[in-house]
């Protein structure tokens, strides 16, 4: 019986092609198919089977913050510059009574603190902070950290129990800050302090008097929002076990 087949040039290849195909010839064209063989935003999620893709395969520095959804990103997460935190869940440091930086998240250093040598007469009893960054798009906060393993006055009474005024500095203060360099509002007296890569920290006694160094304490502060845009590599320090903490 005849089939009435017409063999052709077109009709041996393609029946070639389908035997390349049944002896695995997939497997050899898929390790042939490059990025300039892929029309460009044709592969999509579900061309991708879950996991495949993990952060080795990803070149350093290729995604940022904004490529991901807000929201998705969580604390561990780095922005682009390393050990500075991660963008929307903030950056922080600690400062102890002589206005150092004991630890922090990364890219803070200390302009000027309380009356330490260069500080002029309107800086006296402040701390500032160079961010190492505009703070236009962040939030400011800042709380006195207790100290309950440090008499500071001297009445051998660190738990805070008496009901005197001011009779607990261990517990008690107050504390404020801000943005430098808002025009208007707020001036910042230091040379080079005068700008929205540095923020003022007054902490005060709870009766609104200045501080001094017999009565200071360590406070936190948390710079909340995006922070892609760092200009300093001042790393990560995490505070110590066991660490003197005034």
């Amino acid at each position: 019986m005849r089939l009435g087949i017409k063999v052709t040039p077109a009709f041996v290849v393609a029946s070639l092609a389908l035997v390349v195909v049944a002896s695995g010839g997939t497997a050899y064209a898929a390790t042939k198919i490059g990025s300039a063989e892929i029309r460009d935003n044709s592969i999509r999620g579900v061309d991708i089977r879950s996991n495949e893709v993990r952060s080795s395969d990803v070149k350093d520095g290729a995604l940022q913050p904004r490529d991901f959804a807000p929201g998705t990103l969580t604390s561990g997460s780095k922005g682009d510059k390393g050990d500075t935190g991660d963008a929307g869940v903030g950056r922080w440091l600690l400062v102890d009574a002589s206005g150092a930086i004991v630890a922090q998240s990364g890219g803070f250093s200390i302009a000027s603190a309380y009356d330490q040598p260069g500080a002029p007469a309107g800086a006296v009893g402040n701390v500032y902070i160079d961010a190492n960054e505009d703070l236009s798009d962040n939030g400011i906060a800042v709380t006195v950290a207790l100290q309950n393993a440090t008499d500071q006055n001297a009445d051998t009474i660190t738990n805070g129990r008496s009901l005197n005024p001011d009779a607990n500095p261990e517990f008690s203060g107050e504390i404020t800050s801000t943005m430098c360099g808002i025009a208007g509002v707020v001036t910042c007296a230091p040379t080079g302090t005068n700008d929205r890569t540095h923020l003022v920290v007054s902490p005060r006694l709870s009766d609104g008097q200045v501080t001094t160094s017999t009565n200071r304490k360590r406070f936190y502060v948390t710079i909340s929002g995006d922070s892609t845009d760092l200009t300093s590599d001042i790393p990560a320090v995490a505070l110590p076990a066991n660490a003197p903490q005034g």
